[in-house]
């Protein structure tokens, strides 16, 4: 009886937290909402008060209220890439993980590679630390895509009520997960099952790179 008593609990904290922050039922910023998505121009987006291709890390971190980690990642094919990690932010009401992908040019990352303090393997790539000045560099330069992670789990069906039906869908072969594909809005939601969603917003000039990946080794599905 307790153990029921305990999980009712549990279940009925989720959806407390769900439509406080789906259906909005309190007060909070319209920026805060990942539907809420903005085009300040034809070729950018804005979500979560940051207009991708402009706005800096700095300025996403003052917005976030929470502390941002640099890193810089080089992948098994040589790629450099660097990305801003929030490891809990607390958005209208739902706590999530955020990554903002940096633009910088290929030159000025692989120059903060040779800097770097240590490097650490991982099964991407490697992890580079980054020298303070370097660190504080990446903070100055525009976000170019934002990742997207409540930690919570989500139906697909709140997502449908939001977003609307996405133009497609692929399912990758190997995984199952499923992108929900909104070119328009630059919006890529991967859900999976039991797995908590993502959601990956790019400049829409740049969804293309975003989706034909997901062809090559996907299905489209109805």
């Amino acid at each position: 009886m307790a153990r029921k008593i305990y999980w009712g609990i549990a279940i009925a904290a989720l959806l407390v937290m769900g439509v406080a922050f789906f259906q909005g039922d309190k007060p909070v910023e319209k920026s805060d909402l990942p539907w809420h998505i903005g085009h300040p121009t034809a070729d950018t987006i804005e979500v979560f008060g940051v207009t991708l291709g402009q706005t800096t890390t700095d300025e996403a971190e003052q917005h976030f209220k929470e502390e941002a980690k640099p890193i810089l990642f080089k992948s098994h094919s040589g790629q450099l890439v660097a990305e801003i990690f929030f490891e809990q932010v607390n958005l209208a009401g739902l706590k999530a993980r955020i990554v903002l992908s940096i633009k910088a040019p290929d030159s000025e990352l692989q120059a903060m590679f040779d800097r770097g303090l240590r490097m650490n393997a991982t099964e991407s790539g490697k992890e580079i630390t980054l020298i303070p000045e370097d660190a504080a560099k990446l903070f100055m330069m525009p976000i170019s895509s934002l990742t997207y992670m409540p930690l919570v789990r989500l139906e697909d069906a709140v997502f449908s009520k939001r977003f609307g039906q996405p133009e497609m869908r692929i399912r990758e072969k190997k995984s199952g997960v499923v992108h929900w594909l909104y070119p328009q809005n630059g919006l890529d939601i991967a859900l999976g099952g039991e797995e908590k969603p993502l959601l990956q917003y790019v400049p829409p000039r740049d969804f293309d790179k975003l989706v034909d990946p997901l062809l090559a080794s996907g299905e489209i599905v109805k």
